[in-house]
């Protein structure tokens, strides 16, 4: 099931119950630096420091008597965050299937939200696939991070909150790993009458939504060589993919290096960390800055949870001419 915008206000109601609207902010240097009118939604500065907290309330608010014996998913920390953060609230218990590896800092908020960690397979979509396996015989509520129309119509309370502020953006960028957020900003936008472009982002390195979308023929990659772990997928999801196959005007793919100046750019000119993810809508705008000239843009800022391990290059001057 599609969610609808009445879905959305209705999960805006449940949401709000927690959470604040989050800050959508021009700062004068990234507006300096890019040469453009942009704008930075800052889903990072939410509990959970990324947007995923918004569908996790509202799904886990309305499971049923029997599906709050326990739920179980996969993430690679945003996702999984955001269930856990819900679950504890409701009193539900939670199982999180990582990747082996996974951002230890993300791990450890998870645990602190009382998740039991299962860290298992070589990435995202293998941590998904012993979920999909186990949830059956340990009786558990399976939470897609994807195919779950109460989380599309949770994180799509991020876009009802930029164009009641913003109303006449123009370009909206937003990182595309499932899919959901983009999929939400595209569906409120569809329905609110909106002209607004909505542009999704992803790794090259993890680059099989983009490809599938361009061709119409939906494709999975072996693997993912990607530092930005929320958008660390290798395939598509029925859901989301259905969604944006009508609603998103274009997406663009970011090299690492792409990713990393992204990252940089986040700090330097908004003060704010974000992982790869999260600063992947500010690197796609300044790669595609001529396009955006004279445009409103929002930059999606999805999430803040870097790995710390990544601090100390990422805060390396790089040498000139690099």
């Amino acid at each position: 099931m599609v969610p609808r915008l009445a879905d959305v206000y209705a999960a805006r109601r449940i949401i709000y119950e927690t959470l604040r609207p989050t800050a959508l902010l021009p700062h004068a240097l990234l507006r300096a630096e890019t040469g453009l009118d942009i704008y930075v939604k800052h889903e990072n500065h939410n509990p959970t420091n990324s947007f995923k907290v918004r569908g996790g309330l509202n799904l886990v608010r309305q499971l049923t008597a029997d599906e709050r014996r326990g739920v179980m998913t996969a993430s690679t920390g945003n996702h999984g965050q955001s269930i856990a953060f819900a679950s504890r609230r409701e009193g539900v218990p939670c199982i999180v299937a990582v990747p082996e590896g996974n951002n230890p800092e993300k791990n450890a908020s998870m645990r602190a939200l009382g998740a039991t960690v299962v860290e298992i397979g070589a990435d995202f979509d293998a941590a998904r696939e012993y979920v999909e396996a186990e949830h059956v015989a340990r009786g558990l509520r399976y939470i897609h991070s994807a195919n779950e129309p109460l989380l599309i119509a949770g994180v799509a309370t991020l876009a009802v909150e930029i164009f009641e502020e913003l109303p006449d953006a123009d370009t909206i960028l937003v990182p595309v790993g499932g899919g959901s957020g983009a999929s939400g900003v595209g569906l409120v936008r569809s329905a609110l009458g909106s002209r607004a472009q909505v542009i999704g982002v992803q790794a090259a390195g993890a680059d099989a939504f983009t490809r599938s979308w361009r061709s119409g023929r939906r494709v999975s990659a072996r693997s993912v060589e990607t530092l930005a772990e929320g958008m660390a997928t290798r395939t598509t999801y029925d859901l989301t993919f259905d969604i944006l196959s009508r609603e998103l005007d274009d997406v663009v793919t970011l090299s690492e290096e792409e990713i990393v100046d992204g990252m940089r750019l986040a700090l330097r000119a908004t003060h704010n960390l974000a992982e790869g993810a999260g600063a992947a809508s500010l690197a796609a705008a300044v790669k595609l800055r001529r396009s955006l000239a004279g445009r409103k843009v929002v930059c999606v800022m999805s999430g803040g949870n870097l790995d710390s391990g990544l601090l100390h290059p990422l805060l390396q001057t790089r040498p000139a001419g690099s």
